[in-house]
């Protein structure tokens, strides 16, 4: 898996697991078009996917080969070997167990932390932190088990990016039309919003004329005719002090 992507996958999953935490209010979303059909159940409620915040929104996932009492080893799905470095001060999580119906009426279950000797060889497990290219070697900030049936998840959404799913940096928006930057050697992608588009932030409804250059999104949607068309964005606001800032149409 390249760290690229991997960054994007890490950062989308903690979008989504806040995007979840916005789909569980009740308040109907805003629509472009306020008489248009809604596009049915928020996306993000049947992910089952965690993640969590991810230092600098870098990170690697891959299987452990290796357990010392300071670092894991793991191999990454395309056969690169990392270090993944710990301390006192790296949070070790694991996924929440699956919510029921009184949970869901509290909202999104946080991850559980756990013991760095609760990781075992043959797990899965993310990391996010500083990484050093160079060296294959992360210093971990937060580190992430995930189960067989999450990392199976966590692949198929990768594999799913730009097609059903974008996470980014809003660079520049022209229109209804709005470019992200984000996945794979963090590149830029482009989507479209339309009368069925839905807008959220902190769980409140909004509309595309609330979307800043520099925000950081996460978008649900389909390719129609060779275009990205979004059904569903999530507004996170603009990372730490970027000021906020819309291009001219």
């Amino acid at each position: 898996m390249k760290k690229g992507f991997v960054s994007v996958i890490v950062v989308g999953l903690a979008l989504s697991a806040a995007a979840a935490a916005q789909d569980a209010n009740q308040a109907p979303p805003a629509r472009q078009n306020p008489s248009a059909p809604g596009p049915g159940p928020g996306p993000w409620r049947a992910r089952g996917v965690w993640g969590g915040g991810m230092g600098n929104g870098r990170g690697v996932m891959g299987t452990v080969t290796e357990v010392a009492a300071d670092h894991y080893t793991i191999k990454t799905d395309t056969g690169e070997v990392y270090t993944v470095h710990f301390s006192a001060n790296t949070r070790i999580l694991k996924p929440p167990a699956p919510r029921g119906e009184s949970d869901r009426a509290e909202g999104v279950n946080p991850p559980l932390p756990i013991k760095a000797t609760d990781i075992k060889v043959g797990d899965a497990i993310t990391a996010g932190g500083e990484i050093d290219a160079n060296a294959k070697s992360i210093g971990a900030v937060v580190i992430m088990q995930i189960d067989p049936e999450r990392a199976r998840q966590i692949r198929e959404r990768q594999a799913n990016f730009g097609k059903t799913w974008l996470a980014g940096k809003v660079t520049a928006i022209d229109g209804v039309k709005v470019t992200v930057q984000g996945g794979p050697g963090n590149a830029t992608h482009s989507f479209m919003a339309d009368e069925n588009t839905t807008f959220r932030k902190h769980r409140e409804p909004i509309t595309l004329g609330d979307v800043q250059v520099g925000d950081m999104i996460a978008v649900e949607g389909a390719v129609k005719d060779g275009t990205f068309v979004a059904a569903s964005v999530a507004v996170m606001g603009q990372p730490q002090s970027d000021a906020p800032s819309r291009e001219p149409k």
